[in-house]
């Protein structure tokens, strides 16, 4: 998850998802208890509203409330841009008849227990669909218990009974992110994105008996500091001890709460050392490295006119507080390039398409004429390590932490408190 700046995250490795086929039916919305609008897609060319599994769907234009049809039970129409002013919006039905153009669409399911499907997945809530240049943009709007309900199973996973624990923890983090971060995007007309620049939000398909039971037995408990709710970061796993938000996020400032926190339960063993991602190795040999870096490069700094030299070291030249790389340094024939440590997992890619699993590595360089011509990483954890280690939560369950114990631990001086 990364959510924070992404996520984080918020940016997230996803853990196991098991999804239930009878979703548990949502209890009502408790007094207070806020919507939330999830970005299910931005700049689409085209969306579709209902089918096989939708119940009855009622469309309604956005600006006026104006009615503008019933959807049966398992028809679906289409949506698109209006070609003579993007602005706004036509449906398409079955029988290819085309409405006027409208300012937007609001759809709700009118069938009992039957849910809003927009291009072919299903939701609770309402949807809406609006147009701009762009394209197509369509929100979930939906009260924060049940968006809650679709994040726990992508984000942590099925658990056993004996790490029911750290369920209960995913819930009020994701629960206390979600509502800390409302109006992140406003300038996009939603709250939240349903990927990993949020939270992954995956509608009524993944929702499981074990999440519901998770909402409904953290329902409106969020983590609070000094009566503020707080910047809930998390990631898989932090492999020793989880990072200060300062080191992984270069703009960010500095919290009490966000501080690094050991995961050591003794005896050589971590609290994390169940995850698959707890220890791991990365090679780059010449040619590798400078395909990357000839592509990462130049995102966070230029590039001479004559592209990329001979590369005559890599080195940590600086390592943070909890002992990840502060600064990478990256020497040439002629002068050097330092990355800040925010950067460096995007940098020293393992593969053009998969960042580096964290900043927690040690190097071991190999040189020919002193030219480099092998690069091998030993690292350990999985994301910017900031906040809760899921697979330490995993780990803390199964040696029968609460989740209060574990969620005060990986935000010292927190408290849970109940918002509604």
């Amino acid at each position: 998850m990364r959510r924070w700046p992404k996520r984080a995250l918020t940016s997230l490795a996803l853990i196991a998802t098991a999804a239930c086929p009878r979703p548990s039916r949502a209890p009502p919305p408790a007094a207070g208890e806020p919507e939330l609008r999830i970005g299910l897609a931005v700049g689409l060319p085209n969306a579709s509203i209902g089918g096989a599994e939708s119940g009855e769907l009622f469309v309604s234009e956005a600006a006026s409330g104006t009615a503008v049809g019933s959807i049966p039970a398992g028809a679906r129409w289409v949506v698109f841009p209006d070609s003579a002013d993007p602005s706004r919006l036509r449906l398409m039905k079955p029988d290819s008849t085309r409405t006027e153009p409208l300012r937007g669409i609001a759809v709700v399911n009118v069938t009992e227990n039957r849910f809003v499907v927009a291009n072919g997945r299903r939701y609770r809530g309402r949807i809406s669909i609006t147009s701009g240049r762009g394209g197509l943009t369509v929100v979930n709007r939906v009260n924060v218990e049940s968006y809650i309900a679709g994040v726990v199973p992508p984000e942590i996973g099925a658990r056993r009974p004996d790490e029911l624990a750290a369920v209960l923890a995913q819930a009020v983090v994701s629960r206390t992110f979600a509502i800390k971060n409302r109006g992140r995007w406003e300038a996009f007309g939603f709250d939240a994105y349903a990927d990993t620049r949020d939270q992954v939000y995956l509608g009524v398909a993944v929702e499981t008996a074990q999440a519901w039971d998770a909402v409904r037995k953290t329902a409106g408990q969020v983590l609070t500091y000094d009566g503020d709710v707080i910047d809930a970061y998390f990631h898989s796993a932090c492999g020793f001890s989880t990072a200060g938000v300062d080191e992984a996020f270069g703009t960010a400032r500095t919290r009490p709460y966000l501080r690094p926190v050991s995961d050591d339960r003794g005896g050589g063993h971590y609290y994390c050392d169940i995850s698959p991602r707890f220890r791991w190795l990365e090679e780059w040999d010449a040619p590798k490295l400078r395909a990357i870096l000839s592509r990462t490069l130049p995102g966070v700094t230029p590039l001479s006119g004559d592209g990329l030299q001979k590369i005559t070291d890599v080195t940590v030249s600086r390592t943070t507080r909890s002992g990840r790389v502060g600064e990478l340094r990256i020497v040439f024939e002629r002068g050097d390039i330092r990355i800040p440590g925010p950067d460096v997992r995007s940098v020293l890619r393992p593969e053009e398409d998969r960042t580096l699993s964290s900043t927690a590595f040690q190097l071991t360089v190999t040189k020919t004429n002193g030219v480099v011509t092998r690069v091998v990483a030993a690292g350990a954890g999985s994301g910017h390590a900031v906040g809760m280690c899921q697979w330490g939560a995993i780990g803390r369950a199964r040696v029968g932490q609460d989740y209060s114990k574990i969620l005060t631990t990986y935000f010292p001086g927190t408290k849970i408190e109940k918002l509604y």
